[in-house]
């Protein structure tokens, strides 16, 4: 075996830009609740979901054509996309909302945090290049204590909620995790590509759904802060957001890419402190610091350096 050989990285390391990538994108989706928070006042769910998607959509279409790339050229990916727009937006973004109406949002974000853990679970399963270990289980469960801590003792009392809601909300984060081993597929299809693929099933799958339960969206009673904040869904939540997903899914696995549920709500809450005038409490320290160290821990060169100073 080559020198070069036993050197060479693992395809599915976390590097320091996958690191970076990931924040970001946990950033981006954490904001997208303030985008959702005014539109959803306005716009049906299921009419939202179709807007999002649409508007993500058109926009990475319009992208590709002024780089000159021909989306066509990849046709023989239909059905993938298809079945990737089913799992990642069509299929949980229904059971999330059928959930959210019974379920409280501290229940929800537990039990969605729980997507990293059935990622591991269907990677090992389904492929050969993403293993189980002992970092990755432990780091995981630091991260959902660390929500938990959070969103404080109370939500434990919505526990109790109804099960077939919470089987939703479960049956929402398997549909992630099997979404995340499917876009594996998509490793040699650039990024852009498998969001525009994704994002145009999706739309073509969602405009038959709501037309049979919410009817013609009425856009006339949409004003210009509704229509800004479904174009911040579209374009920067969307769009740009499942460009870094897939992109991080190539480089680093669909295991670590699920990871994001767990920064989500602290973005969440960060933004909130920051453009809401809402306080940080000292719970809120402690179980940003655990899911902190939770990713530290998953990504193993801390502890891996602290061995080291140890044995020296």
């Amino acid at each position: 075996m080559s020198t070069a050989q036993t050197t060479s990285p693992n395809p599915l390391a976390m590097t320091s830009f996958a690191w970076l990538q990931l924040l970001l994108l946990g950033a981006i989706w954490g904001g997208s609740f303030f985008f959702a928070r005014v539109a959803v006042q306005v716009v049906p769910p299921l009419t939202l979901v179709l807007f999002r998607v649409a508007v993500a959509a058109v926009a990475l279409h319009l992208y590709l054509l002024s780089r000159g790339v021909r989306f066509w050229d990849y046709r023989d990916h239909a059905f993938e996309f298809a079945g990737l727009g089913l799992l990642m937006n069509v299929i949980p973004f229904s059971l999330l909302f059928i959930g959210q109406t019974v379920l409280g949002a501290g229940v929800e974000s537990i039990l969605n945090a729980t997507t990293p853990i059935w990622t591991v679970a269907a990677a090992a399963i389904l492929t050969v290049d993403e293993r189980i270990t002992i970092n990755k289980l432990a780091g995981i469960l630091l991260g959902i204590f660390g929500l938990v801590i959070m969103i404080g003792p109370g939500v434990l009392t919505g526990l109790g909620g109804p099960l077939w809601a919470e089987i939703a909300v479960i049956g929402a984060t398997l549909s992630y995790a099997f979404a995340g081993i499917l876009a594996k597929r998509f490793k040699g299809v650039p990024p852009t590509i498998t969001s525009t693929g994704q994002m145009t099933a999706s739309t073509l799958i969602m405009m038959p759904v709501v037309l049979i339960y919410d009817g013609v969206p009425a856009v006339a009673n949409i004003d210009t802060g509704v229509w800004l904040a479904i174009l911040g869904l579209g374009l920067l939540s969307t769009a740009f957001a499942y460009i870094l997903y897939f992109s991080i899914v190539r480089t680093a696995g669909a295991t670590n890419a699920s990871l994001v549920t767990l920064i989500v709500p602290v973005s969440a809450v960060l933004l909130g402190t920051i453009f809401l005038d809402e306080q940080l409490a000292l719970q809120d320290f402690l179980g940003m610091a655990l899911i902190a160290l939770g990713l530290l821990t998953i990504d193993g060169r801390l502890l891996a350096a602290l061995q080291k100073r140890l044995k020296a």
